[in-house]
């Protein structure tokens, strides 16, 4: 028999409070066409975006985690000192150690949480949500801080007539915290790998340990075949999230999808067949896409702006670089 004593964790977890962080610059199509052979109708047609935010020097990413964080902190009425793990998702951080949850860690005021970071493309912040419910009912931490933020503005080639629109930078956080009553439901998570190439980085980071010149490296992707793969398989893992939750279309009151495109959002909603009801955030059209942060983002701005109210019901799903996906349905803070 096992000496080891079980662990004492919370029944459950939830959402507790929720912030989040745009960079003060605005970027409308009209930029962007100063390096591409395009319109802003072709853009708005293509990807439903009007307008982006990129960062400034002073907007790094931990700067706008802080502040994405603070907000989420204020929000689920904690004290920073409770927080027992900082979870991040980013693609956009260039150092490959140490994590930048350890240094966001530190200037929030969290004393010496586990720190780290995770690489889950879109799909992260669904990652670090799932990790975060592990915590909380494993017992390994009472409050756990969730944080997807992106300087994608860094990693965007703005001659590339497929993706130099698409992408802005920004944070968004969540407090994850114990629950007496399921608020969050089970995670339908996985990845296709036979797809990868489909979204990645041009050039590899030793690349530049060669002794020649090289472009600095930046997202490219095949989009045709990323707007098949998430208009056809991923309302197919959103229907899974509903399922396992037992919870039907009808029974909704948000969905909350990652802010890729309008058109693949707009093929969801139809091909899951969600009731008029049900508010659906938007946040591409002025966000662009931001990646692990997208999810947060319009979660915070659905609250803010009332569209969305404390207690709904929200299906939320990420899909990504790897190809990579999660999804699963919560109650919002």
């Amino acid at each position: 028999m096992s000496k080891i004593k079980p662990s004492k964790g919370a029944p459950y977890a939830r959402i507790m409070g929720v912030g989040g962080y745009r960079p003060t610059r605005v970027v409308p199509n009209e930029v962007i066409l100063e390096t591409i052979d395009s319109s802003d109708e072709w853009i708005r047609s293509r990807s439903g975006i009007a307008t982006r935010h990129w960062a400034s020097d002073e907007e790094t990413v931990s700067a706008m985690s802080v502040e994405a964080s603070g907000k989420a902190i204020a929000d689920a009425g904690i004290d920073p000192s409770q927080i027992g793990a900082v979870v991040v998702s980013t693609v956009s951080h260039f150092k490959q150690t140490p994590a930048i949850a350890t240094e966001i860690a530190h200037r929030i005021g969290a004393g010496k949480p586990a720190a780290f970071d995770i690489s889950a493309g879109c799909a992260g912040f669904g990652y670090g949500l799932t990790l975060a419910k592990g915590m909380i009912v494993e017992g390994s931490a009472q409050y756990v801080l969730v944080i997807g933020v992106e300087r994608l503005s860094d990693l965007t080639d703005l001659n590339d007539r497929a993706t130099a629109f698409l992408f802005g930078d920004g944070a968004g956080a969540v407090i994850v915290g114990p629950s007496d009553v399921p608020a969050i439901g089970p995670t339908v998570w996985g990845s296709e790998g036979d797809k990868s190439d489909t979204i990645k980085q041009t050039v590899a980071w030793d690349t530049f340990h060669a002794d020649r010149p090289e472009k600095f490296p930046a997202i490219t992707q095949e989009g045709q075949a990323v707007f098949r793969w998430a208009v056809f398989e991923m309302a197919k893992v959103a229907q899974q999230a509903l399922d396992a939750a037992g919870i039907a279309p009808e029974d909704l009151d948000v969905f909350i999808p990652h802010q890729a495109n309008m058109r693949i959002i707009d093929s969801m909603v139809k091909t899951l067949k969600l009731p008029d009801h049900v508010t659906v955030a938007r946040d591409v059209e002025t966000t662009g896409n931001t990646s692990a942060a997208s999810i947060p983002l319009a979660m915070e701005r659905l609250l803010a702006t009332g569209q969305a109210k404390s207690g709904d019901t929200a299906l939320v799903i990420g899909f990504g670089a790897g190809l990579v996906y999660a999804a699963t349905v919560v109650t919002l803070p």
